[in-house]
């Protein structure tokens, strides 16, 4: 215990960020075809969310999809291998429709739960935190007091913070929700003038490299909404 890092999860659960580069004169058949198959793809295992990027990024999609370990995961891709129906009607027509693909594995930070909207109809942000090299133990309760001192602005609602495994290490996602762009910005310029907000991003800002943030819209698929 003496050599631990910071608080570790007691199950393998982890999650699978993908994220695609369409062709921006295919992003429309993309989506199309995502909203008539992506049923195939869901009953092999639990998509968490199915995006598209509004601002911040264009002719992007990005999902995650929720594993019990690493084993569910190789025999999740086995079975989607061999199906036909997968193969045929989606996989084969969306490849020459993709530019890039990019996968991380991350899981959940220990203090946080899957959290879902209070309603439909909303955006979300997901917002990418590029920390200093030292993992959680060095910068984890400076960033947790951050998120915290925004959703007590109660502007906003927590959906999830990932932390990398596979992909760029000391990698942070955080999803927001918000019920609208403009709500979210009124929201964030009231935050940023309440002194406690100020003082908590300031600490944890000691311990970032960078930031990039994405206006997200859910696709019809999408679990979360």
């Amino acid at each position: 215990a003496s050599l631990a890092t910071g608080p570790r999860q007691d199950n393998g659960i982890f999650y699978e960020i993908r994220t695609y580069d369409i062709k921006p004169s295919k992003m429309k058949e993309f989506i199309e075809a995502v909203n008539k198959y992506f049923h195939l793809r869901t009953s092999h295992s639990e998509l968490v969310g199915f995006w598209s990027a509004e601002l911040g990024a264009m002719n992007k999609v990005v999902h995650v999809w929720k594993y019990d370990n690493f084993a569910h995961r190789t025999a999740v891709r086995h079975a989607l291998a061999n199906d036909k129906d997968w193969q045929g009607k989606f996989i084969s027509p969306a490849l020459p429709l993709i530019e890039k693909q990019h996968n991380e594995v991350a899981y959940l930070v220990p203090w946080c739960q899957l959290g879902k909207p209070p309603k439909e109809g909303g955006v979300y942000e997901w917002v990418t935190f590029q920390m200093k090299p030292g993992g959680p133990a060095l910068w984890g309760e400076a960033f947790r007091a951050a998120v915290n001192a925004h959703i007590n602005t109660g502007y906003t609602k927590l959906i999830g913070v990932f932390h990398t495994e596979y992909g760029l290490l000391n990698t942070v996602h955080v999803i927001w929700w918000n019920e609208s762009p403009d709500h979210r910005a009124a929201g964030r310029h009231s935050a940023h003038e309440d002194a406690r907000v100020v003082a908590a991003v300031r600490d944890s800002v000691r311990f970032l490299e960078s930031q990039q943030n994405m206006l997200l819209l859910p696709l019809q698929c999408s679990p979360l909404k």
